[in-house]
C-alpha cells in the first residue's frame, strides 16, 4: 500500500515541477515588451510633421509681405502730386468759388427758376431787378445792368428769358472789370501800405494774410502795430508775425504816428521792402477820429516822402450797402487809393462789388474767402463773376 501511494506521489511531483517551469517561460514573455519599443519609434514620425509645417508658413508669408509692401509706396508717393495741382490756378479759383457759395446759392437758385421756359416780358426785368437788390448790387449798378441787358435784348431780338442770364454774366464782368487792379510795388523801399477801416472789418486779419502773400513773393515786411488804443490789437499782430517770422514793432502805450515813425526808420535801416501799418478802428461818423487818423498820414509822409503809398481801406462784405458810404467818408479824408473786402465767405451780400464799381469805383485789390491764412486773393473779375455763376 506504502508502494502504491509513493507511486502516486511520485506521479503527481513530476506535474507540480513543469507547471513551475510554465511560469518561467511567462516571465521572458514579461521581459520583451515589444508594444512600447513600436510606440518610441513611431514618435519621430510627429516631428517630420512639425518640420514640414514650418517650413510651409514662412514661404507663404514671406510673399505676401513683400506684395504689400510696395502697393502702400506706390500709393503714398502718388498722393503727394495731387495735392501739388491743387495749390495751382485750379484751388484759387475753387477757393473763391467756395467763399462766394453763399452769394451764389441765393442769386443763382432766384435766377434760374425765373428764366427757365419763359418768354422775355417786362415782368421778367422786374423780377430780375428784385433779386439784384437783394444781393446788394444797388440801384445804380442794377439799373445800369438791366438798361444794358434791354438793349442787346432788342438788338439781337432775343425773345427766350434763358439767355437772359448768360447777357448778366457778361455785363456784370463789364462792370466789374475797371475796378480789377492789382497792388503794384513802385521802386521806393521801404513801400508803406497804410490800413484803415472801422472796427471789426478784419484790419488786423487782412495785415496777416497779406504779409504772407508778400513773403511768398520773396519781399521782406515789417509790421507796425498802429493799433494802440485796442491792446488785443496788437497781441493779434504779435501772433500773426509769429506765424510769418515777421518783426513787429509796437509800444504799450504811445501815440500811434510814432510808432509807425519809428517802424519807417526802422525799415530804412534794415532794407526791409515793405511796411505795413495798421490803424485804429475809425466810425466814419465821428469825424475828431477821422481828423486824428490824417495826422498819421502826415507823419508818414514826414518821415518817408510819397509816402504811404498805399492807403488800404478795408470794408466787411457783410455791411452790405454801408460800405459805399464808409468808403466814401475814408476816401474824402484820406484819398483812398486801393480796397480789400473781406468776409464774402460768410454773407449772400457778394452783389456789393458790383455796386462799389458803379458808385465809388476804386480800385479793389483783395477779397477775402476764407479764414486761413492764404484765402486772401488778389481779386479778378473773370473768375469773380464765373464764381457767382
Amino acid at each position: 500500500m506504502f508502494e502504491f501511494l509513493k507511486k502516486i506521489i511520485k506521479k503527481d511531483s513530476p506535474e507540480k515541477k513543469p507547471a513551475a517551469k510554465k511560469e518561467v517561460v511567462k516571465k521572458p514573455q514579461k521581459k520583451s515588451t515589444p508594444a512600447p519599443k513600436e510606440k518610441v519609434t513611431k514618435a519621430p514620425k510627429a516631428p517630420e510633421k512639425k518640420k514640414t509645417l514650418k517650413s510651409e508658413r514662412p514661404i507663404k508669408s514671406i510673399p505676401k509681405v513683400i506684395d504689400k509692401k510696395p502697393i502702400e509706396i506706390k500709393k503714398e508717393e502718388k498722393a503727394p502730386p495731387k495735392e501739388e495741382k491743387k495749390s495751382g490756378f485750379f484751388s484759387f479759383a475753387d477757393k473763391i468759388k467756395k467763399g462766394l457759395t453763399k452769394t451764389r446759392e441765393k442769386l443763382t437758385a432766384e435766377l434760374t427758376t425765373l428764366f427757365t421756359g419763359k418768354k422775355i416780358d417786362e415782368s421778367v426785368f422786374e423780377e430780375l431787378e428784385t433779386i439784384l437788390l437783394t444781393s446788394d448790387v444797388g440801384i445804380s449798378a442794377s439799373t445800369f445792368l438791366l438798361d444794358s441787358i434791354r438793349n442787346s435784348v432788342k438788338k439781337n431780338n432775343i425773345e427766350n428769358a434763358d439767355e437772359i442770364k448768360g447777357l448778366l454774366k457778361e455785363k456784370l464782368l463789364q462792370l466789374l472789370t475797371p475796378i480789377e487792379n492789382p497792388l503794384v510795388l513802385n521802386g521806393t523801399y521801404p513801400f508803406v501800405i497804410m490800413v484803415v477801416g472801422v472796427n471789426g472789418a478784419g484790419k488786423t486779419t487782412t495785415i496777416g494774410k497779406l504779409t504772407k502773400i508778400f513773403l511768398d513773393e520773396n519781399k521782406s515786411v515789417l509790421i507796425a502795430a498802429g493799433d494802440t488804443f485796442r491792446a488785443a490789437a496788437t497781441e493779434q499782430l504779435q501772433v500773426w508775425g509769429e506765424r510769418n517770422n515777421v518783426h513787429v514793432v509796437s509800444q504799450a502805450s504811445g501815440d500811434p504816428s510814432a510808432v509807425i515813425f519809428d517802424a519807417i526808420n526802422s525799415a530804412k535801416a534794415k532794407n526791409i521792402d515793405i511796411v505795413i501799418a495798421d490803424t485804429a478802428g475809425r466810425l466814419p461818423t465821428q469825424k475828431h477820429l477821422i481828423d486824428e487818423i490824417t495826422k498819421i498820414k502826415r507823419v508818414i509822409n514826414k518821415c518817408h516822402s510819397e509816402a504811404p503809398h498805399e492807403i488800404l481801406l478795408v470794408l466787411d462784405a457783410n455791411t452790405g450797402q454801408n460800405a459805399i458810404s464808409q468808403l466814401k467818408i475814408f476816401n474824402e479824408a484820406l484819398g483812398i487809393t486801393g480796397l480789400a473786402l473781406t468776409k464774402l465767405d460768410g454773407t449772400a451780400k457778394g452783389g456789393v462789388i458790383a455796386a462799389i464799381a458803379k458808385e465809388q469805383p476804386t480800385p479793389l485789390r483783395y477779397i477775402g474767402v476764407g479764414e486761413s491764412i492764404d484765402d486772401l486773393k488778389v481779386f479778378n473779375a473773370q473768375e469773380y463773376v464765373d464764381a457767382l455763376f
